[in-house]
């Protein structure tokens, strides 16, 4: 694991390997908002819903109208309503931002206002939780006893995906509760997740005067991809975290043996563990082979395991399907280049009748397979490039790609459609 090291904005963010998420330790409060409230925020600090209504503060709302007025319900140990707190996560890339992406559509109109713990620790008042401050299970702490709630954090502590099942999916939206606002004096940094949101955010900060910000464009932390370049109208390359891509069918590398040690298939194991078992049941019954992938159907949304509540989602991203692509019998041996080449003359053959739409899909047999993407590049896109779909390769994270590995001259060369004469 890399050591982690300090961030920009002052937060412990592991250097991640390209196509990572930055992983935040608990160092920062993190503020989840709508674009357009920030230059409010930088003038009035982040207020409470409680003193915003009362105070007739314009301003733009981002969580759906359940959310709110489900918080309001819901009373802390001091007999006060979660609307009387400015609420900050200690971890921003969490279920909540994964809710509201999916709300509005993409990230575009996102920000996260970073701000100091040590205001927060001094606040009469204030509290912390072990989770959603929503949440049944969720216990609440006075801010002198944090120490008692950060050790019960300690497993989400950097966590980069969660579950419902082990508890993470809650506590990974750990708060502080500041009673009625958090001043401005004390915010540090805004995310936002492109160059241009940037780039106009920080001439609005220009425009109106007064406090401004150094603004961090940060795809990752969005759950965007951190590089995407497309190869054809249909292939795309991506450097990003695959498991939240909106693609229908996720591509996991695996091996025949039925071991799911490392990299993609042991998040895969972690994350969905039905398909593990699926796995596991195709390697006993030698379905799935070298050339013979074996897809997974599995009848379960994406956004329901990722987002808060799933359920106020107006469109859920439909059915997540895994295609099990055995790239290597034995897990310990170096992935076998023609067992790829006829699993992607498998997928050519097969895609439409299985009833493939789209397709995520990683740098099969690079990484842990120990083979190289100048070898594995120009055979992958070739074949990929023929499918009449949506695709995204992502690209391999272990080590940094030549760019002139990534150009279409590179990896189509001059007849796309010759498969398999690289």
């Amino acid at each position: 694991m890399t050591k982690p090291t300090s961030g920009r904005d002052g937060s412990f963010i592991k250097d991640a390997e390209p196509g990572q998420p930055p992983r935040f330790v608990f160092r920062k409060l993190y503020y989840i908002t709508h674009i357009d409230n920030v230059l409010s925020i930088l003038k009035s600090g982040v207020l409470s819903h409680e003193q915003i209504l009362s105070r007739g503060i314009k301003y733009t709302p981002i969580y759906s109208p359940q959310i709110i007025s489900r918080r309001e319900g819901i009373k802390t140990p001091d007999d006060e309503s979660l609307w009387h707190y400015a609420n900050f996560y200690l971890q921003p890339r969490n279920p909540m931002l994964y809710q509201v992406r999916s709300l509005l559509k993409g990230t575009e109109n996102i920000a996260i206002v970073a701000a100091r713990r040590g205001p927060a620790y001094k606040a009469e008042g204030a509290l912390i939780t072990d989770g959603n401050a929503a949440h049944s299970s969720t216990t609440f702490y006075p801010i002198s006893k944090r120490a008692d709630a950060f050790k019960v954090l300690s497993s989400v502590d950097g966590l980069e995906y969660w579950k419902s099942e082990d508890g993470t999916k809650r506590m990974i939206m750990a708060e502080i509760l500041v009673p009625k606002e958090y001043p401005h004096d004390f915010l540090e940094t805004v995310y936002v997740s492109s160059n241009e949101n940037k780039e106009k955010l920080e001439q609005q900060m220009r425009n109106a005067g007064g406090k401004q910000l150094p603004v961090i464009a940060d795809p990752r932390i969005f759950f965007e991809p951190e590089f995407e370049f497309k190869l054809t109208d249909n292939l795309s390359l991506i450097r990003g975290d695959m498991f939240f891509s909106f693609m229908q069918t996720l591509t996991v590398s695996v091996n025949t043996e039925g071991v799911m040690g490392k990299g993609l298939a042991l998040r895969a194991k972690y994350q969905f563990p039905d398909v593990y078992v699926h796995y596991q049941d195709a390697c006993r019954s030698k379905r799935l082979k070298l050339g013979r992938p074996v897809l997974y159907k599995r009848e379960g949304s994406l956004d329901f395991e990722l987002a808060d509540i799933p359920n106020q989602l107006d469109s859920l991203n439909n059915n997540t399907w895994f295609l099990l692509f055995a790239t290597k019998d034995k897990w310990r041996l170096p992935a076998n280049i023609e067992g790829i080449k006829a699993g992607l003359e498998w997928l050519l053959e097969n895609y439409k009748s299985e009833g493939i739409k789209s397709l995520a899909i990683p740098a099969l047999g690079c990484g842990l397979g120990w083979l190289k993407w100048k070898d594995m590049g120009p055979i992958l896109c070739k074949a990929l490039s023929q499918l009449e779909i949506p695709v995204q390769v992502f690209l391999p994270s272990e080590r940094k790609i030549p760019r002139e590995q990534l150009t279409k001259a590179y990896l189509l060369g001059e007849d796309k459609k010759d498969l398999f004469n690289y």
